[in-house]
């Protein structure tokens, strides 16, 4: 996390030569998992997340965003409120390192050098990957899961809702979406061809999970010209 810090460190000279508004800030809150183990509610923070982002605003109302957020999710049958699961009785943990991607578009201008107090809803979507563990079970001892260092994509869907609380200071509220494009976070499916291997629960559906938190962040950078290039 600290190399990936200094690398985003290390554009900011560049990107304020080029007149934009810039943000960095930090991202704490909790996550929670939608799969074929645990709990199915979709808005449950269960683990600590935290991260960093940037961001490269264009115009009032978009921005490019990028970030780096780590948490644990985790998963257990016996929270669940389906009968099949709690009488089944797996649990699972993995950790997820997220690097993230694409476009934050306000609802509402977000003129940053007009200082009176502004509020806007936004949506943020890209394109994410990340590091977990790929999860698996032996037919012969389903109860206990086994791991291998994996990585995937996920397509986010964030919404939110910001405000500069000061002229600097930008805070925000946001509950965000991950399809990813895999199957085995939880183990219930996992990407092999050995028979041994057990797989269970809805092999057409793949995982999700969820960072809910708030967001702060520091404004710096010269005053752009929004208009058309």
């Amino acid at each position: 996390m600290k190399k990936i810090f200094n690398l985003l460190l290390c554009f900011f000279p560049f990107i304020t030569l080029n007149a934009q508004i810039n943000e960095i800030g930090v991202f704490l809150g909790g996550s929670n998992f939608v799969g074929d183990v645990g709990k199915t509610t979709y808005i449950a923070p269960e683990k600590l997340a935290f991260g960093i982002l940037y961001k490269w605003n264009k115009s009032p109302r978009h921005a490019y965003r990028f970030s780096y957020t780590q948490s644990t999710v985790a998963g257990n049958d016996l929270d669940s409120k389906e009968t099949g699961r709690n009488q089944r009785g797996y649990s699972f943990e993995n950790d997820i390192k997220e690097l993230s991607a694409g476009l934050e578009f306000n609802f509402f201008d977000f003129n940053l050098h007009d200082y009176h107090t502004k509020v806007t809803p936004y949506i943020y979507s890209g394109l994410n990957y990340f590091l977990y563990d790929q999860l698996y079970r032996f037919k012969t001892s389903p109860n206990v899961t086994y791991s291998k260092n994996s990585s995937s994509f996920a397509i986010p869907i964030i919404l939110g809702i910001k405000s500069n609380v000061t002229p600097h200071f930008v805070i925000g509220a946001e509950v965000g979406a991950r399809y990813t494009f895999t199957d085995d976070i939880d183990s219930s499916n996992p990407n092999t061809k050995n028979t041994n291997i057990f797989q269970f629960g809805n092999l057409n559906n793949n995982d999700w999970y969820i960072f809910s938190g708030i967001t702060l962040t520091y404004t710096f950078g010269q005053k752009p010209c929004y208009c058309a290039e």
